[in-house]
C-alpha cells in the first residue's frame, strides 16, 4: 500500500527549554538544571511524527531570516520532510520558551514570529493541499489561514485533521470543514460538545490513560502503553502526527498506534525530536 500523503499546515519554532526540579510559582525564580535549543512548533512537530510513522509529508509553514531558520529547516529535511514550499520571511522565526520539571510536566510561552505572517495561502500551497490524502493543521498560525486550507482541502477531497491548540473559538465554517478532531480533555471541554458533536470523527487524548475515539459507526477507549515519562512536551504532537499517518489503516488501529507514538515521545526530551520511528513504536504495541 502506498504511503499516506500528509500536508501539514502549521507552525515551526525554536524551542528554548529549561529543565528544573519544579516549575516556578507566579513571581518566583527557581534555578534550572540544564538548557537546550531544539526545533519545535506544533506543525513541525506533527510533520516529524507523521514522516517517522511512514507518511510522505510536506510542511507548509514559515521561518524568518534569523540564525534559527536554517537549523529549523535542517531538522525537518534530515528526517525526510519536504520543505520546498516552506516560506522564508523577513524578521524572526517563531520561538517557544519552555520549562520542564522533574516529573515531566511543563509550561510553554510561544512567540509567533514568522508563523504570524501566514495570513493567506499561495497557489503552490493550495496545490500541495489538494494533492494530499490528509491535511493536518493546528492553531499556532492565524485561524483564517487554517480555515482557507481546510475549506480548500474539503473541496478537493483531502481529509481535514484539526488539532485545535492553542484552543480558541472555532469559526463555524472551519468546524464544518473538519473530518477528524484531535483534542485533549481540556480542549474538548473548552470547545464544547455543541461543536465536537458536529464533527464526524473525534479523538480525545487522556494522557497516560490513552485516548477515546468517537466516530459515525463506532466508539472505543484505547489504553496507552505504560512508560517512564521524562518530558511530555512533544507527546501530544507525536500522537497527532502518527494518527494522521496511520488513519488509512482504520480508526481504532490508528488510535492505538498514536497512543504508542505519544507514549514513546514522553520517554525522550524535546518536542519534535522526541518522536519515534516505526522501529521505536512497534515494540510498545506488543
Amino acid at each position: 500500500m502506498a504511503a499516506t500523503r500528509v500536508a501539514v499546515l502549521g507552525s515551526i519554532n525554536m524551542d528554548l527549554t529549561t529543565h528544573t526540579e519544579r516549575l516556578p510559582r507566579p513571581g518566583e525564580t527557581v534555578l534550572g538544571d540544564s538548557f537546550e535549543n531544539s526545533q519545535g512548533g506544533k506543525g513541525a512537530n506533527q510533520a516529524l511524527a507523521a514522516v517517522r510513522s511512514g507518511a510522505t509529508t510536506t510542511f507548509l509553514g514559515a521561518v524568518g531570516d534569523d540564525a534559527f531558520a536554517g537549523e529549523l529547516l535542517r531538522t525537518l529535511t534530515d528526517s525526510g520532510v519536504d520543505v520546498q514550499f516552506t516560506r522564508r520571511t523577513t524578521g524572526p522565526s517563531g520561538i517557544a520558551a519552555i520549562a520542564v520539571d522533574a516529573a515531566g510536566e511543563n509550561t510553554i510561552v510561544v512567540v509567533a514570529g514568522a508563523n504570524g505572517a501566514m495570513r493567506d495561502l499561495t497557489d503552490a500551497e493550495r496545490a500541495v493541499i489538494a494533492d494530499a490524502d490528509i491535511m493536518l493543521c493546528q492553531l499556532e498560525i492565524p485561524v483564517e489561514t487554517v480555515l482557507a486550507g481546510a475549506t480548500h482541502a474539503r473541496a478537493n477531497g483531502t481529509l481535514v485533521v484539526l488539532n485545535p491548540s492553542p484552543v480558541q473559538k472555532l469559526p463555524d465554517a472551519l468546524v464544518d470543514a473538519v473530518d477528524l478532531l484531535v483534542v485533549n480533555e481540556a480542549e474538548a471541554a473548552a470547545i464544547g460538545s455543541d461543536v465536537t458533536d458536529r464533527i464526524p470523527h473525534v479523538v480525545t487524548t487522556l494522557g497516560a490513560a490513552g485516548a477515546r475515539y468517537r466516530g459515525p459507526q463506532s466508539s472505543a477507549d484505547v489504553a496507552s502503553p505504560t512508560v517512564d515519562a521524562v518530558d511530555t512536551t512533544g507527546a501530544g504532537d507525536a500522537f497527532a502526527g502518527a494518527l494522521a499517518a496511520e488513519w488509512s489503516t482504520g480508526a481504532e488501529a490508528a488510535v492505538r498506534w498514536a497512543c504508542a507514538a505519544g507514549a514513546f515521545a514522553a520517554t525522550r526530551r524535546g518536542a519534535g525530536s522526541s518522536s519515534g520511528r516505526r522501529g521505536d513504536i512497534e515494540p510498545l504495541l506488543a
